[in-house]
This record gives C-alpha cells, sequence and structure tokens, in this order.
C-alpha cells in the first residue's frame, strides 16, 4: 500500500546488488580445496594460535581464514593430515568448511524464457511466471489504481498501444508518478522482456493495461477517490483491478462498489496492510477483493504482513526488484582493492562517487585530519550516523563507509544532515574484512538507478494480479469469481495447513492453477 514506500525508502539495495555482482566476489573469496586436500575449521583451546599454524605448517597446509572474534581458523591441508590434527591436544573440534551462498533476490537470466542481459526477480519464479507464458493475455486488461507510471522508463514504454489512462485534475497525467509507488507496481506486472533491467509476470508485451492515478505527490487519496477510480476500471474494460493501497476504517460506498463489479465478472485484488497487526484494512476487507499478504524469497511470512481471517492469499511482498521513475532509484557501491562488497544506501547521501585509500576512522565520534583526502572505515556505536559521516566530512575525508557493529548490514539514514561526501552501510563481515585492506584503494558511493528494491503487502498485490491475468487469459470464459476460488485451491499450502491468517490459503501459483482449470473447469 501507499504508505510502504515511505517504509522501503530507507533501505533500497538497487540494480547493483545482483546475483551476478555477489556471485562474483563469492567466487573470488571461496576458491575450492586444491587435490588431495581439503578445507575445515579447526577450533583450539585458548592462546594456541600459534601453536596451530606451526602445526598446520608442518602438514604442509596454509591458513585460509582466522575467524574473528573465535579461537577458530579455516585451514586447507593434505586429506592424510586430518587424523593427526584430530589428535592434537589443542584442538576443540574440526570440521568441513562449507560452502555459504548468495541467497539471491534476483538472478541473470539465462536466455530461457528471458532475453540474457536482464535480471529476472525472485517473485516472477516463485509464482510460477516463467512455467506459464504470457502469448493469450491480450484477451485480459489489468487496471492499477496507484500514483500513475512513468511511461517513458527503459522497461515499460515498450507495452506501447496496450497502456491507456485517465487524466485527473487532482493528481494530474497517469503517465508520470511523482511518488514512484505506481512504476514499481507496474514494472511487477509488465515490465518488458527486452534485455534491459528486469521482467514482470506477463512481460512480452501482450497485456492490456489501464492507469488510474489516484495518488499524488501527497499519496494519499479517499475513499470516493477509490470508488470512482474502481468504476473508471470497470468502464476501461479491465478484468483485472489491482489496488496496492488501503486504510484501516470501512466504507458503505466502497463496499458498494466492488460488491457491483464482482457481480459484473470483475476481479478486485488489494494489500493487506504492512502494520504487523491484525487489523483489517479495506478495500482488501470486503468480501468482494482478495486480500494479499506479503512473503520472502523463502516464502516466510513477512513480519510486516497483516494478518487476519480476511487474508486470502500471498504474494512475494520482500525485496522486489522492480522499476522506479527513471534516474530516482539508487545503486549503491563499494569496492576495495580487488573485492566487490555489497553495501546498502544510506539514506540522504549525495548521489556521487569517490576513490581514495581506505583509512580507519574509529567510531567517527570526533574530527581526525589524519584520514583528510580518504574514504573513512567507520565502525557503528556511540553516535549516530551523521555525526560519523560529517566529522569524516570535517576532517577532510572523501567518501565513508560504515559498517556494523552486531551482525547483519547497516540499514542507516543521515536524517535532515545534508553531506557532500557519499556514503553507504556495510555488514559486520565486511568491515571485518576492510580493516584488513586499509590503505588500498576504496571506491564508494551512490549511482542513479533505474530500479529499486522495495517491501511491502503492496509488491505482494502486482504479483497476484499479474497472476490472476495471466491464468485466466487462458481460460477468458471463467468469471472473476471463479479464477478466484482456482487460484486460492491451487495456491501452494504455507504455513498452518489449509487456510490461515498469515498466508490465506498459500502462494500464488500460475501453473498449478492453470493446470488445475485445465483438469477440472472454471472456479474448482
Amino acid at each position: 500500500m501507499n504508505q510502504k514506500h515511505n517504509r522501503a525508502a530507507k533501505f533500497v539495495p538497487a540494480l547493483g546488488l545482483c546475483a551476478a555482482a555477489l556471485a562474483v566476489a563469492f567466487a573470488g573469496n571461496a576458491s575450492a580445496a586444491a587435490p588431495d586436500t581439503t578445507r575445515v575449521i579447526v577450533a583450539f583451546k585458548p592462546g594456541a594460535k600459534a601453536a596451530m599454524k606451526s602445526v598446520v605448517a608442518a602438514a604442509k597446509g596454509s591458513v585460509k581464514h582466522e575467524i574473528f572474534g573465535m579461537n577458530a581458523m579455516a585451514i586447507e591441508v593434505p586429506a592424510v593430515a586430518l587424523k593427526g590434527l584430530e589428535n592434537n591436544p589443542n584442538v576443540e573440534y574440526i570440521e568441513e568448511d562449507v560452502l555459504r551462498k548468495p541467497l539471491a533476490l534476483t538472478s541473470p537470466s539465462t536466455g530461457t524464457p528471458y532475453t540474457a542481459g536482464q535480471l529476472v526477480p525472485y517473485g516472477i519464479k516463485l509464482v510460477q511466471a516463467d512455467q506459464l507464458p504470457d502469448t493469450n493475455a491480450g484477451n485480459r486488461k489489468v487496471c492499477i489504481i496507484d500514483s500513475g507510471v512513468d511511461f517513458q522508463h527503459e522497461d515499460l514504454s515498450a507495452n506501447g498501444a496496450n497502456v491507456t489512462g485517465e487524466y485527473d485534475a487532482g493528481t494530474g497525467n497517469w503517465n508520470t508518478d511523482e511518488n514512484h509507488h505506481g512504476t514499481h507496481v507496474f514494472g511487477t506486472i509488465a515490465g518488458v522482456n527486452n534485455g534491459t533491467g528486469v521482467v514482470g509476470v506477463n512481460p512480452n508485451k501482450n497485456l492490456k493495461l489501464h492507469i488510474v492515478k489516484v495518488f499524488g505527490k501527497d499519496g494519499w487519496a479517499y475513499s470516493s477517490t477509490l470508488s470512482s477510480a474502481a468504476n473508471k476500471c470497470a468502464a476501461a474494460g479491465a478484468n483485472v483491478i489491482s489496488m496496492s493501497l488501503g486504510g484501516g476504517a470501512k466504507s458503505m460506498t466502497e463496499q458498494k462498489t466492488f460488491d457491483s463489479l464482482q457481480t459484473k465478472g470483475i476481479l478486485s485484488i488489494a494489500a493487506a496492510g504492512n502494520d504487523a497487526n491484525t487489523t483489517i484494512s479495506y478495500p482488501a476487507g470486503y468480501s468482494s477483493v482478495m486480500s494479499v499478504a506479503a512473503v520472502d524469497e523463502n516464502k516466510a511470512w513477512a513480519s510486516f504482513s497483516q494478518y487476519n481471517s480476511d487474508v486470502e492469499i500471498a504474494g512475494p511482498g520482500v525485496s522486489v526488484l522492480s522499476t522506479v521513475p527513471m534516474g530516482t532509484g539508487q545503486d549503491p557501491v563499494l569496492s576495495v582493492g580487488a573485492s566487490t562488497y555489497a553495501p546498502t544506501a544510506m539514506e540522504g547521501s549525495p548521489v556521487k562517487t569517490a576513490t581514495a585509500p581506505l583509512a580507519d576512522f574509529g567510531i567517527g565520534d570526533s574530527v581526525n585530519t589524519a584520514v583528510s583526502g580518504k574514504v573513512c572505515l567507520i565502525q557503528r556505536g556511540t553516535v549516530d550516523f551523521a555525526t560519523k559521516v560529517l566529522n569524516c566530512q570535517n576532517s577532510g575525508g572523501v567518501g565513508a563507509v560504515v559498517y556494523n557493529n552486531v551482525a547483519g548490514p547497516v540499514a542507516g539514514t543521515l536524517g535532515t544532515t545534508v553531506t557532500s561526501i557519499p556514503s553507504v552501510g556495510a555488514s559486520d563481515t565486511e568491515g571485518a574484512a576492510m580493516k584488513g585492506q586499509l590503505g588500498q584503494s576504496a571506491t564508494v558511493g551512490i549511482k542513479a538507478s533505474n530500479y529499486a528494491y522495495f517491501d511491502g503487502t503492496s509488491m505482494a498485490t502486482p504479483h497476484v494480479s499479474a497472476v490472476a491475468a495471466l491464468v485466466w487469459s487462458y481460460f477468458p470464459t471463467c468469471t472473476g469469481s471463479q479464477i478466484r476460488t482456482s487460484l486460492d485451491n491451487s495456491a501452494l499450502d504455507l504455513g498452518t495447513a489449509g487456510r490461515d491468517t498469515k498466508y490465506g490459503y498459500g502462494l500464488v501459483q500460475a501453473k498449478a492453477a492453470y493446470d488445475r482449470i485445465k483438469s477440472l473447469g472454471c472456479g474448482k
């Protein structure tokens, strides 16, 4: 829903943090053990580090990584030397140093079924859109009620004449988007399969879309406006109405509107809400509207997603990569020496990059001219992010990296502080690695992007809406209510068996719904 966009703006990893970049970084740090050797973790007794290093060297092995904060190290040794190490009195235990790979939010297209050169957001595969071609989608129309769409976008404009919209005296032209939300929704539904950016659920320029803009820059609208918008969707011939929006109070006018649209065969779909409580949001709460909850890439319930008896189905809604108005996304970049990292954007950072030697700036609680002309590496703690970055700037620093003092990445904001140097956040492990690279050339900054990751049931809703249209396009004689039932009955059951308050009937599944209707008929 629209309020979600404000939440998402605090942490928007951008397009550059894709699976390809992460995979390269991973490969550079996790090369396979040489033939006839094995890589293991050895935990040893306190004070025995030097002795263990000597033992490893004597076994013709090598230390690969000293584990920060533990009496343990990763080593590579001939397999025949393991028995001797196990019997060493200083050794607590030995275990395989097993691989850990990025759980990617996107994957590079292999060329099948999408053109190479673009990213496939995880939600596309999660809802089985890659298993059901949108060849027939031209017989369906989805109406998006939102903040409009940047229809000049490189990944959307090719939808061409299939997209129409409404001009509104209050919000302006449908083909502009002042708060980014509607463009993100549109990209999930119909991002074009063109070798650029991302793909949507219906990517091949066949689906018809109609845009009704109810949100301007201020990002809110009335229930009366929503009722008008929904009726405009019907007048435009929409089959599916997608609403990534809502509020906490009922409206008799709204309810009558959506009840009437249901009798006309239209399927209305709306976000369940992002307040992490049992409150029912509307229009999702009306029986004539399908309520959508959010899950993450691991199919786990999103902690912000509202949960109640009205939740009907779930869609991908955590860190969803999609389109935003051209140039308005943020792509954080960070590299030190030959290492490429995966930073988070520091909200409020200027859109620029800087390259200079990396210098330790402690916790950044005071000015220190020793970092003049350098990139400051700053540990989280004691003082706020804005003060840390400002102290770096006032010391003559040209860029700042704030790394976490607890597990996980930093998702920070500079608040109202304005700085002239770029800044990003990094995880605790990345910070520890960079501590070993002081003095090396570092590039840090924020680049403008045409894509962004958002969270919310707002992001789950277009997945469901797009799947509904995709499946329906194969069975155009079904009614909206029948498609709704088929989607529910074919959903991937998650959580408690059967319908539950967090997932509803489960995760929407395009191919499973198609198979079910083909086998059993509409509404089964």
